[in-house]
Order: structure tokens, then C-alpha cells, then sequence
């Protein structure tokens, strides 16, 4: 009986030992098993923007994403009740502005949406001016501004009904824009009521212009 006895001590204590190295490892492993993967880098450079027509066409402007999640992307966009765009998302109405949304913590005040001013040329494209608060659209609007005015729900995004304040460009006028993006492939027999739109945008830049240059004799 003492010998039985002192086996099962053995074996009581050689199994609290091994319970015990065993103890400190198990959240380890848990919280590698339960860890978050990390977080994409978003880098965005000119050669982030190309032809226009090469996004996701949604309701007369287009969509992309530049981390890979397009899908997402568009069904934020046509969520019926709005919702908040994925990080990468890029949002373009005309093929010289767009916006860009920043993983979380970008920008509280622009939902973490970034503002671009683009330079569009036959196969190239430069980035004029990008940031959260000081960039401005060819009719001389600050495009958060414009964009803060939207609904809550639709996450800072401007079509008619959103709540923002209207833009003096068409529907007409920015199909014609698309359809003209130099870094396309030209098309061929553009629509008259497009081609007339062009030339009515013509005369609204060539006011803002005057509009903005300084007074005669200054």
C-alpha cells in the first residue's frame, strides 16, 4: 500500500507541475489565435488615379478601392440608408477631383476622407493639391466645405438629396467630362447635349476664373 501510495503522489505531483508549466502559455496562444491582422498601409501617389473610366461606374460617378476591397466599396455606395466606405476607397465624380478614404484616424473632422485636385494629361496624371481642409474645385469651393453638408448617413458624400449644396455641374456635363478624360482612350462621336455641355462648363470656368484673378491695376 505505501509503495501504490507513494506512486500516486508521483504521479499527482508530476501532473501539477506540468499543469503548471503549461499555464503560463495558453493566453499566448490565445491571443495569437484571436489577434486582429494587422492593418493595410494605404500609400496613394499619382499613380493612384488613371482613366476615370476604368472605376466602378454607380449612378453617374465612380467608385474603386485602392487596398483591394472594391466590392465593399460599391455596396457602401448603394446602400440605400448610407454607409460608412471601407478604408482605400475612391470616390470620383469629374477625372480632376477625387476623394480618398484614410484607415480610421486619418481626419476626424472629414471622416477621414482626403481631398485631391488632379492635373489630368494624356497618360499622366499630377496631383495639384491633396489634404483634409484647404483643397479647392475649379469653381473655387473648398471641397470639405461642400461634402460636410452631406447627411451623416452618407458618410460625406454628395449626390442630389444628400443634403449638399448644388454644384453648377450636370449630370450632362459630367458624363461629357468622363467621356473626355484625356487619359482614356477617345471616343469617337460624342453626344451633341455632351458636347454642348462642354462648352456651357467652358464659359462657368472661364467666370470662376475672372472671379478669382485680382482687380484691374492691382
Amino acid at each position: 500500500m505505501r509503495f501504490n501510495n507513494l506512486i500516486a503522489a508521483f504521479v499527482a505531483g508530476a501532473t501539477l507541475v506540468a499543469c503548471a508549466a503549461a499555464g503560463p502559455e495558453q493566453p499566448s496562444m490565445q491571443a495569437a489565435a484571436t489577434a486582429a491582422p494587422a492593418p493595410k498601409t494605404l500609400t496613394i501617389t499619382e499613380a493612384s488615379f488613371s482613366c476615370i473610366r476604368d472605376l466602378k461606374p454607380v449612378r453617374g460617378f465612380y467608385v474603386g478601392n485602392l487596398l483591394g476591397d472594391v466590392d465593399a466599396t460599391i455596396a457602401a455606395a448603394n446602400a440605400a440608408d448610407g454607409a460608412v466606405y471601407p478604408p482605400g476607397s475612391v470616390v470620383q465624380l469629374v477625372p480632376t477631383e477625387a476623394m480618398v478614404k484614410h484607415p480610421a484616424g486619418y481626419n476626424a473632422a472629414t471622416k477621414d476622407w482626403e481631398f485631391f485636385e488632379l492635373d489630368v494629361q494624356p497618360g499622366a496624371t499630377k496631383i495639384r493639391v491633396r489634404g483634409a481642409t484647404d483643397v479647392v474645385n475649379q469653381f473655387g469651393g473648398n471641397c470639405l466645405t461642400c461634402h460636410a453638408q452631406a447627411e451623416a448617413k452618407w458618410d460625406m458624400i454628395c449626390e442630389q438629396g444628400h443634403g449638399c449644396a448644388p454644384i453648377p455641374v450636370t449630370p450632362t456635363m459630367a458624363k461629357a467630362i468622363q467621356n473626355t478624360d484625356p487619359r482614356c482612350a477617345k471616343m469617337d462621336n460624342l453626344p451633341a447635349d455632351q458636347v454642348a455641355a462642354l462648352q456651357q462648363l467652358a464659359m462657368f470656368r472661364a467666370a470662376a476664373a475672372a472671379r478669382a484673378a485680382p482687380p484691374a491695376g492691382n
